[in-house]
């Protein structure tokens, strides 16, 4: 059975890589995209992607997207206020899956914070925390949860200290060892390979992956 991908958050920094990734990926017949706006490098009518431009705070509404692998990397700034942060890291993911696994969707990948716990008491860690408790109570046949450490790359949006975690990420990743490693910056290339090529596993059940598994994981690809 050919496969289709809906990809969310395909202008952040691991869905971009993810959305490269897909395009040319001959396992997907089709890659449909939902995006808050507009973005250039890609031909929306061209082949077997469909870029759509919605609004998630009536995602139900306008809802007319099926696929079978879902892919998340919707994310936000802590710069942001509490409500968008929470709006964006744990709302839009949570319903787009849910209507997603309505439609049919088998498989969800998604990008969470290593260290996420809904019981945290810092606020990051404990809405993605939230959030992967919540994806994974929709009822997929397999959830792929992804925990990376810092991300290194290029940003659309630059972050606070991007510049910085580039510069220092691969020099700080040889001393971080034993319980430390799993908090080692990690490419978003790499996240995006991890993902992919965990979803043609097609492993039943939750899964929850840290800098170990996902280097192993984008090494099969």
């Amino acid at each position: 059975m050919s496969r289709t991908a809906l990809l969310l958050g395909g202008t952040g920094l691991v869905g971009s890589h993810c959305l490269d990734q897909l395009v040319t990926d001959n396992r997907y017949s089709r890659i449909t995209v939902l995006t808050r706006r507009p973005f250039p490098g890609f031909d929306e009518s061209e082949g077997r992607l469909d870029v759509r431009v919605v609004d998630f705070d009536r995602l139900a509404e306008q809802w007319d997207f099926k696929a079978t692998d879902v892919y998340c990397c919707l994310g936000t700034t802590m710069n942001s206020s509490r409500e968008e942060f929470r709006r964006v890291d744990h709302d839009y993911p949570v319903e787009a899956a849910r209507l997603a696994h309505g439609a049919g969707a088998q498989r969800l990948a998604i990008v969470s914070a290593v260290g996420a716990n809904a019981r945290s008491r810092i606020s990051l860690l404990r809405v993605k925390g939230e959030t992967e408790r919540d994806v994974a109570a929709l009822g997929y046949g397999s959830v792929e949860i992804f925990q990376p450490g810092t991300l290194l790359g290029d940003r659309t949006k630059r972050r606070s200290g991007q510049g910085i975690a580039n510069a220092v990420g691969p020099v700080a990743a040889h001393v971080m060892a034993g319980p430390l490693r799993r908090f080692r910056p990690v490419g978003s290339e790499v996240v995006a390979r991890a993902m992919i090529a965990a979803l043609q596993l097609d492993n039943p059940g939750v899964h929850t992956h840290t800098n170990k598994e996902i280097l192993a994981l984008a090494a099969t690809t």
